[in-house]
Order: structure tokens, then sequence, then C-alpha cells
């Protein structure tokens, strides 16, 4: 039943984590006391993490003290045994079962005396009362578990028979004391129900970092690498490093020195780690790998490592591989620029009426071949800001403190494909200028600047110091190629203010299409 008297299901309680103690004064539950179900009941308490229980020792001296007492005991009634947890004035650790006076008095509600155990029917034939310890006097107050299972007794025991027994006063006092033991013991049980839940975590989660395909590892501060997942012996082969000079056996000579002092700076700032190295396998080959290590605290005297390793050995060889096609052919595509640029040259050799227009036509090609080699590099530089392509066009416009075209703002990245569209706006808005504008005089200046916001950026083309200029009467074909350029190709606007001192230029672009 429960604390209020209803009845009880067996092991209603047992997932209860909190649970309120068995009233004082209160009978068993009748299904508890079945010994099978009683015995599933003491089990979960773990006695053996018990025996010389400092607080338990503590109560039954009290206990003791109390009742003027030489002997008292917490005891808890086994299958065959009688086991004293903690106790006072006896050597024995257990007796019988069949000699257990607690085995009598647990089954009751309230403190059970027997003033004098040879006049006692139950009790003047046994062994402890024939025999040592000479058991005359004994109260014993139950031990009931939470949902009401009878466990043991908190006794006292005295050689002398008390024929007044013992009085209200002491009475109460060891129903109180046995109320403190079956706390302890409850917190026991929960304490071994909390293990118990948290060794099955731990259990399922060392199952699932075990079951995945990229290595797991953790490391106490210094760093001490102490738990690595099965996935470590599976790919190495060998037992796993305990500190970072131990890794040496594993990462290739020609990544070691850089790849541990990257590790060594990211522990010493506690910021996150990432690398790419190449890691030895069990059958002596080396496969690249993607490294990455998070600290727990951001104090790195006290900060715990977690990391992973993960295979990347095929995607790195595709990414290498895709590499030299690219180069290959960004040098093709070079090449067919130099080629054009070239025929344009020659025929128009033949027809010197048409040289301004081959000349301009010529400087397009070569812009368009700078923007490429801008995003497809054949050397190891490689640019992908909107400023670094800016700098590169316009290169030509002087050199140094003599530069005409200044380029400031924000950094905005940009992609391959937005590269070519944006070569041909400024090329155009470049050569305009060379022709008309502020270029086409040695004190003249443009001002390119970049501002990015809420997903676009605004670029403001400003020229000054030029001849004065005025909006023409009808679009060329340079107009119609800006439009399309920055309509249909990078999905921006454009809007053109022409003020006597020199063009106004602003482009509004979307931040995905220069970065697609």
């Amino acid at each position: 039943m429960y604390a209020n008297g209803d009845s009880v299901a067996p092991g209603t309680f047992l997932n209860n984590l909190s649970p309120d103690l068995w009233p004082a004064g209160r009978s068993p539950v009748a299904s508890l006391c079945d010994e099978g179900e009683r015995l599933s009941v003491l089990a979960g308490f773990g006695v053996d993490g018990l025996e010389d229980d400092p607080e338990l020792s503590a109560i039954a001296q009290f206990a003791a003290k109390l009742c003027g007492a030489p002997i008292a005991l917490v005891s808890i009634v086994e299958d065959e045994r009688q086991r004293f947890v903690a106790g006072m004035g006896l050597d024995a650790k257990e007796t019988p079962r069949d000699q257990s006076f607690c085995a009598h008095a647990m089954l009751g509600a309230e403190v059970m005396v027997v003033e004098d155990a040879t006049r006692h029917r139950a009790f003047r034939d046994n062994p402890l009362v024939t025999g040592e310890p000479h058991i005359r006097f004994y109260a014993g107050a139950p031990l009931i578990s939470s949902e009401g299972a009878p466990i043991g007794a908190l006794c006292i025991i005295d050689r002398q028979p008390r024929p007044d027994g013992i009085d209200d006063l002491q009475r109460e006092g060891l129903q109180v004391l046995a109320m403190n033991v079956m706390r302890r013991l409850e917190t026991q049980r929960q304490d071994r129900r909390s293990e118990t839940a948290i060794s099955t975590r731990e259990d399922r989660l060392h199952a699932m970092i075990d079951s995945v395909p990229d290595i797991a590892w953790s490391a106490a501060p210094g760093p001490v690498f102490d738990t690595f997942n099965a996935r470590w012996e599976a790919v190495t082969g060998g037992a796993h490093p305990r500190t970072v000079e131990e890794w040496r056996a594993f990462v290739h000579p020609e990544d070691w020195d850089a790849s541990v002092a990257k590790f060594q700076a990211s522990v010493a700032s506690a910021e996150p780690f990432e690398d790419q190295w190449r890691m030895k396998q069990a059958d002596g080959t080396w496969r690249w790998v993607l490294s990455r290590a998070v600290p727990s605290a951001p104090d790195p005297a006290r900060a715990h490592w977690f990391g992973t390793i993960t295979d990347i050995d095929d995607s790195y060889r595709e990414a290498e591989r895709q590499d030299i096609l690219a180069k290959e052919l960004a040098h093709r595509i070079k090449n067919i620029f130099a080629v054009i640029a070239g025929l344009i040259t020659l025929r128009s050799k033949a027809k010197p009426e048409a040289k301004a227009f081959a000349d301009e036509l010529t400087e397009t090609v070569y812009a368009l071949g700078r923007a490429q080699d801008f995003v497809m590099p054949l050397r190891a530089e490689k640019g992908d800001s909107l400023r670094s392509l800016l700098d590169i066009l316009t290169a030509p416009y002087g050199p140094g403190a003599e530069r005409q075209v200044h380029v400031t703002g924000d950094t905005v990245k940009i992609g391959f494909r937005a590269a070519t569209p944006m070569a041909l706006i400024f090329h155009e808005l470049a050569t305009n200028s060379a022709k008309y504008g502020a270029l086409s005089v040695s004190e003249g200046r443009i001002d390119v600047e970049l501002e990015s916001d809420d997903g676009t950026v605004r670029i403001a083309w400003k020229e000054r110091g030029g001849p004065e200029v005025s909006e023409p009467d009808d679009s060329g074909f340079g107009s119609r190629l800006l439009q399309m350029s920055v309509q249909s190709q990078l999905n921006g606007a454009i809007e053109h203010t022409w003020e006597r001192d020199g063009l106004r230029v602003v482009l509004t672009l979307p931040l995905a299409s220069l970065a697609d």
C-alpha cells in the first residue's frame, strides 16, 4: 500500500528516485512480505556497500546510549542470514536467519519488545538465548522500504532481562532512529540507481561512438589523451597515444611539424583546432585525414579536449585531380585568349581604319584573361575578393603612387562565375573613362567604394578631375553590354549620373550572385 494506506503493486516504486519514507507505525505491505518480492526489493539497496557505514554506526551507538544497552545493531534480513551492517557491542557480523529476532520485528508496525527471552515462547530455545550472546532483552524497530517491503530492524540488546521494557521516549526514539537508518538506505539505493542509469547511458554512448566511421577521442588537461573509440585500433592497428609526442608514429613526417605546432597553439589558447594531414594505416599506407578538436572550457589549464579524425583521402585526391584539370583548363583558356588577341592584331594590320576598334577589342580580351587568372590561376596565388579583382583590372592605369584608380571599402567575396561579367563591366567603365573621362588626363582620379549590407553590395564608381561630361544622346554597344552583364548575369541594377566634374555609376548586386 502507499504511505496513506492505499494498496500498491509490487515494484511500483522501484523507479522512483525520490521516494518518501515509509511512515512509522504502519505495517509493511502484505504482498511485499512474500519472500521473493521482499528479496527483490532488498537487492536494490546494495547492502555490500554499507558494511560499517559511519552514519549507520553512529545511529546504532546513539540507540545504545538512548536505551542504556550494551548492544545495538542495524540488522538486514536476507534469505538465509541476518546481517549486521553496523553496530556496537557484538563481534559477530551475521547469524542464521532462523535465529533472527529481527526477522520477526520487521513484520510489525511498532517497536517489538521482548522483556525476557528465556520466558518468551518463540525465543527461549533460540541459540542466541541459550548461548552467546545470551540475549535476555530485545527491542527492535522495523526497517521498511519506501514501497512497504520489510528488510530488517534497528535493535538494542541486553544480557539482562528488563521487566519494565523501555519507556515511551526510548520507544519513540528507536522509531525516529529507524527512519534515519531507512533514509540512509534509501539514499544508497538512489545512488545505485543513478549510477546504473549513468552507466547505462555511458554504455549506450560508447556503443554509439564505436559505431561511427570516424575516430573519436578525448583528452584531459595537459593534454593527456585518455579515451579513443574502437575505430582507432581498427584503422591504425596500434595502441592509442597518451601524449602529443606519441602521435608522431601515426602522422606523416612531412606533415608532423606544421600540424603539431598548430595543435599546440590551439591548446595554449583553448581555441578550436582543424588541420589536414596524412595518417598511417594498419597496413602501413598513408591516407589523408581531417582532424578537428574543440576545448570544453576557455581556460587552457582546465580545458578538456574532444576530437575527431575523418578519412578524407578519396575526396582529397579527387580534389587534387580536379585542381590539375582546372589548371590545365585555365592554361588552355589563357592560350585561347592569346590566340584571339594575336588574330585580332594580325587581321587589323591589313585594315588601318579598324586599328582603334582592334586595339579596344584586344584590351577587352586581355581583361578577360586577367579575370581568368584571378579565379583560376596557374600559379599558387589565388584571389577571391572583389577588391583584389578590381585592383588587377585597373592596374594598367598608373603604377604605385601614380595610380589613378583607388578601390576602398568592404572585402566582398567573388566566385568563378561572377568574375567574367565583373571583368567586362569594369573594363568597359575604365575604357570609356580613358576615352572621355577622368582617365583621359593625367590628373584625373577614380574612386571605387564597396559597401556590403543586408545581402547586397553597393559599388560606387566616382570620376573626378577629368573633362566635363554629359549624358550621351543614345546608348551604344558598351552601355548595352553593361546592362546585360549587370542585370542578366548578376541579377543587379546599374545607375548612371553624368555630373559636370565626372561620371557617377552605382551598381547594386546581390552578394549571392557574386559568390556563385
